[in-house]
């Protein structure tokens, strides 16, 4: 796209590969997700009983949300505000701003822990990744978090880093990097997996992960697992759908999200085999909760031989996996403000950038000198974290449900259509699936997380 020019139909950017697009759009569901977040709720909700459900949700309902997005994306050539004022009419228009919004808002508390990534990296690089116990670990994480300048300085060099890959554009940008950020990350995490399966006691996490236990099922474990399947593909944020409105019309979009999805499973996976095995190797609890990434794995690291090279490594994919998912972030952020008000991508990246930077440094500062600053009883990190995941991506994939599946159904239809053969039942169980199951599973996993029900 040129910088002069708006995203109109006939000036908008689009990927130069099939390759290129399923790579960029796997890194941005992918994220910490995987690495930080799946290890700990498989952790804490009994490993298999978690696991397996997530994998169900994931391919069915997870799925056929990201198609519906995508279909609207592509539709429309547009992001979030511009898909759902299109096909949905007037009526829906809130529902595009919400997204989009709700993707801002996102990456406001999100680049705060890409900083992390930035710090964990650097010590890991000067030697200081590792440290025999846990808590040790825990404590030097809380007085780096709460110093203040100092993740500020780290918030501020990973949304850097970030804008700079946006401001590249589509092609040499994002699809660029995201051909060599991508399979370095699973090659890096495979070179984790497998030495940690090496160690005694590591087919106890396996165990752990993936055998059945019909007995310890419980309703809170499948409701965490759907929410966690709604989060690794980050559907509802707008990310996707900005994405999807590159989409050359010769790609076959059905099976292009579904490689999206099936990386992001794989990803999780992944994550779970880096980091389960080794916990259970060592003794160490996987119910640790949020800190069981950080806190375990440097305690893990001084235990191996060549210790202080897999800290860099393992932190070296924490930050490949952070800077992915924000890249599409930014992108449909600042995507936004050229679809909708005509500026530059330049004047967009660097005007989105600052404000969520200011955003950033409050919530950098809320581990610290700002703590005290509450909003809703929530520091400012918490409470964008919350809006953004209990709020925002709930109303999104709602709209999605919504247009796609109900106002703009023969749209969606047609948009899966091209370059592929559906039989006409396999389209009535997708619409079922996205407009029927989807919006009352997405309303009973909201309620509960405001604590409805």
């Amino acid at each position: 796209m040129q910088d002069t020019h708006s995203a109109s139909a006939g000036s908008r950017s689009s990927w130069s590969s099939r390759l290129g697009f399923i790579l960029a759009a796997a890194g941005s569901a992918v994220g910490l997700g995987a690495i930080w977040k799946f290890p700990y709720m498989a952790g804490t909700n009994g490993g298999s009983v978690f696991f397996l459900p997530y994998i169900v949700f994931t391919l069915t309902i997870g799925l056929a949300l990201l198609i519906g997005e995508m279909c609207m994306g592509r539709a429309a050539r547009g992001g979030a505000a511009t898909a759902f004022r299109k096909l949905g009419g007037a009526k829906w228009a809130p529902v595009g701003f919400i997204s989009v919004l709700t993707g801002a808002g996102v990456l406001g508390f999100y680049s705060v822990v890409g900083g992390w990534c930035v710090h964990y990296l650097f010590e890991a690089l000067l030697g200081r990744g590792i440290a025999e116990d846990p808590s040790t670990m825990r404590a030097s994480f809380e007085a780096f978090a709460g110093s203040g300048l100092e993740p500020v300085l780290c918030h501020a060099a990973f949304l850097t880093a970030t804008a700079a890959v946006v401001l590249l554009g589509v092609q040499k940008g994002i699809e660029r990097v995201s051909k060599v950020l991508m399979p370095l990350l699973f090659l890096m995490m495979l070179v984790l997996i497998v030495r940690g399966l090496m160690l005694p006691g590591a087919f106890e996490g396996l165990v752990f992960l993936f055998r059945p236990d019909p007995d310890a099922f419980t309703g809170e474990a499948l409701l965490n697992a759907l929410g966690f399947a709604f989060f690794s593909l980050s559907v509802g944020s707008g990310s996707m759908m900005n994405y999807g409105s590159y989409l050359p019309e010769r790609v076959n979009l059905g099976t292009s999200t579904a490689w999206i999805v099936m990386l992001a499973i794989l990803s999780s996976i992944l994550g779970g085999l880096m980091i389960m095995p080794a916990v259970f190797a060592f003794g160490l609890s996987p119910d640790a909760g949020p800190g069981l990434t950080f806190a375990t794995m440097p305690a893990v690291f001084a235990k191996l031989p060549l210790g202080g090279l897999f800290a860099v490594i393992f932190y070296a994919c924490l930050f490949v996996a952070a800077i992915t998912s924000s890249i599409s972030i930014l992108e449909m952020t600042s995507q936004y403000c050229v679809d909708v008000h005509g500026m530059t991508r330049r004047r967009a990246t660097l005007l989105v950038s600052t404000v969520l930077g200011v955003i950033g440094i409050v919530c950098a500062l809320s581990f610290g000198p700002l703590a005290d600053l509450k909003i809703m009883g929530k520091t400012a990190f918490d409470f964008l974290d919350y809006a953004t995941s209990n709020i925002g991506m709930p109303i999104g994939c709602l709209g999605i449900a919504g247009v796609a599946g109900w106002t703009a159904w023969r749209v969606t239809e047609a948009q899966l259509k091209k370059n592929a053969n559906w039989s006409p039942a396999a389209l009535k169980a997708m619409r079922f699936i996205l407009a029927v199951i989807s919006p009352v599973v997405i309303l009973v996993v909201a309620a509960k997380s405001l604590g409805l029900i």
